[in-house]
């Protein structure tokens, strides 16, 4: 491989990162996260159900876009994304809406992982980690289920490391659709009774998914996603 083909790669990896950190810092620097906030909402409800109401297709397109932009730049608003859907589409198809939207958007972290840091990584990572890797990708489906299931790790966290243990494209993309499923119909639900929240004058309570009668289906599933690893243990500790 020559030295012209190393520069070239490494350039255009340059050239990405810096375009995502630009982005990123316009965002932040113009306080562009406003724009989708409860208060924003609030202030303009009849608006902007008003403007689905006539224009939901477009309304549709642009909210898929946006979604995906802010997941694969990490930003913060993805919740209150789902939750806007929810007002807007009602819980079921805010909820299909978002899981592809967020699984498309999750899949370009991965891709962006994968491709900027996978290099780095394998070479700054000791034995122990590497062992981890092997095992993580001995499991990679219910690993991947386990971490999307129970709603504690970031979302950003768990599309990078998966990306840098080897994880297959495919098994990453099954894992991200089915496991983030129950936690968004949560907040699409949420959003679903919005509207009864804003007559109110209240604001939607964020952390129910932590809720016992929430958070304990999600951790039994996660513990029923992990079972195919303890029978692969107990099966190698009897063949012993």
């Amino acid at each position: 491989m020559n030295n012209n083909y190393l520069n070239s790669h490494y350039l255009k990896r340059f050239w990405l990162v810096l375009l995502i950190i630009l982005f990123s810092a316009v965002v932040i620097i113009l306080d562009l996260e406003k724009f989708y906030s409860f208060e924003v909402l609030k202030d303009n409800r009849e608006l902007v159900l008003s403007w689905y109401d006539k224009h939901p297709s477009t309304a549709i397109s642009i909210y898929f876009v946006l979604y995906v932009l802010v997941v694969v730049l990490s930003l913060p608003g993805a919740v209150w994304l789902s939750i806007v859907a929810g007002f807007l589409m009602g819980t079921w198809v805010a909820t299909s809406l978002v899981v592809f939207a967020a699984t498309l958007g999750a899949l370009g972290i991965f891709f962006i992982a994968r491709y900027l840091l996978t290099d780095f990584f394998r070479k700054k990572t000791g034995s122990f980690i590497r062992k981890m890797e092997a095992g993580f990708q001995e499991n990679e489906l219910s690993y991947i289920l386990a971490l999307r299931l129970v709603p504690v790790f970031p979302f950003w966290l768990v599309n990078i490391v998966p990306a840098l243990f080897g994880v297959s494209v495919r098994t990453f993309v099954v894992g991200t659709f089915i496991g983030i499923i129950p936690g968004t119909a949560v907040f699409c639900s949420i959003g679903n009774g919005l509207g009864a929240l804003l007559d109110q004058g209240r604001m939607p309570v964020l952390d129910i998914i932590f809720e016992p009668k929430i958070i304990g289906p999600l951790l039994a599933l996660a513990v029923l996603s992990l079972t195919p690893i303890v029978f692969k243990k107990l099966k190698k500790l009897k063949n012993r």
